[in-house]
């Protein structure tokens, strides 16, 4: 369960209001209409934080966080303060309560969920169960450039790959408009715009509820040191150098987003688990592989599968990359005894027999060949 928001106002439009802002987060939001039921809510089920209002019959916001504060059980809770004044004095004498923040009356949805945010850890309804996203979902990347070619390499780049959209903004107050609007997957950052602007918007999405967990990368020349480093000690999730690397980009999206890339490598067919190699294989490939390699190896072993494939048969060489991954491979397949076999052409079996950790590897020529031999009828691939 998610925290808990008391709300104490004798208005009843007010605390509806309240009740609908915080209706899409996973919290539980309770009720009290004057100070006395207040004090008595708090007691009971020890909220996270407290929405006071200041002017109410029986007992007022003043006196209900005086006796909130005298309670050792209470005290720590942080309060807000709703007030209908403005005026400094009223300001003062509400601050000098112990309060952590106050909203003047009338106020909008989205004020109440950004101060409240910056307090207490707010999290949308299912965040935790929603399923986990894969390269291939639609993403939005906000780019916040003033070089407009920047952002345009970027999304023709992506476009042949990915459903990701980019969407670009040539002003920190234009990416603060559309974030209003819409919350994007992850944001680019220019980190050479004007006035340090890029790090001023940095910490205006990070002290945004809606925003604050929203990625968020620097962009800028290898050259910019000073730059990169500032971005790094005031936490920017990294930083994408230009030249701009689109493959560099893709990986960095993943990471941070915690993309699935699996499916793009691992398939269950006929009853065997299939690990197939892409033509244009590199290290970075050769990375995401491993990270999936023992979770899908266990949760085959675990659905009944007694049989994998290692389908090299794209590859147009044996290079080291295809040697580190391939022993890991084996190792996992013997030690959950799972059958195995090696698909590819008789060049890649020759050079892989080159190494002579791979002396054990049993190459045969295609998918059909490998259940042959698991059937008992086994292929000797020709040297």
């Amino acid at each position: 369960m998610g925290p808990k928001i008391l709300t104490v106002d004798d208005s009843k439009t007010i605390r509806l209001i309240i009740g609908k802002a915080f209706k899409s987060f996973d919290c539980e939001v309770f009720e009290a209409s004057n100070g006395v039921e207040g004090l008595a809510v708090a007691a009971k089920e020890k909220p996270d934080i407290i929405i006071l209002d200041l002017t109410m019959p029986i007992m007022d916001g003043y006196e209900t966080l005086t006796k909130l504060k005298s309670d050792p059980e209470l005290k720590g809770i942080p309060v807000v303060m709703l007030t209908a004044e403005a005026g400094r004095e009223n300001v003062l004498r509400i601050a000098k309560q112990g309060v952590r923040d106050y909203l003047v009356k009338p106020f909008k949805e989205e004020v109440i969920i950004d101060r409240v945010g910056r307090i207490i850890d707010l999290k949308p309804k299912g965040v935790n169960a929603a399923r986990i996203r894969r390269f291939d979902d639609s993403l939005t990347i906000l780019v916040v450039d003033d070089k407009p070619a920047i952002a345009e390499m970027i999304r023709s780049g992506l476009k042949t790959e990915t459903n990701w959209t980019v969407i670009s903004r040539a002003q920190t107050g234009e990416a603060v408009d559309y974030c209003t609007q819409t919350v994007p997957d992850l944001v680019l950052i220019s980190l050479s715009l004007g006035d340090g602007a890029g790090f001023s918007l940095f910490q205006l999405l990070r002290a945004t509820t809606k925003t604050k967990t929203v990625p968020v990368f620097g962009l800028c020349v290898k050259t910019a040191i000073e730059e990169q480093g500032k971005a790094q000690q005031i936490g920017f999730t990294g930083i994408i150098t230009k030249p701009i690397d689109l493959e560099d980009i893709k990986a960095k999206v993943t990471r941070s987003l915690n993309l699935d890339t699996s499916y793009k490598y691992f398939q269950n067919k006929n009853d065997v688990l299939v690990l197939s190699l892409p033509s244009n294989f590199t290290s970075g490939m050769a990375n995401e592989v491993s990270a999936h390699l023992r979770v899908k190896i266990s949760e085959a072993v675990d659905s009944g599968i007694d049989k994998a494939v290692f389908d090299v048969s794209q590859l147009k060489n044996a290079d080291i990359n295809l040697i580190k991954l391939g022993l890991d491979v084996m190792q996992l397949c013997n030690e959950l005894s799972l059958r195995n076999r090696v698909i590819g052409s008789e060049l890649i079996s020759r050079e892989c027999r080159n190494f002579e950790e791979t002396k054990d590897w049993r190459f045969v020529n295609s998918f059909d060949e490998a259940i042959q031999a698991f059937n008992g009828k086994e292929i000797v691939q020709a040297a």
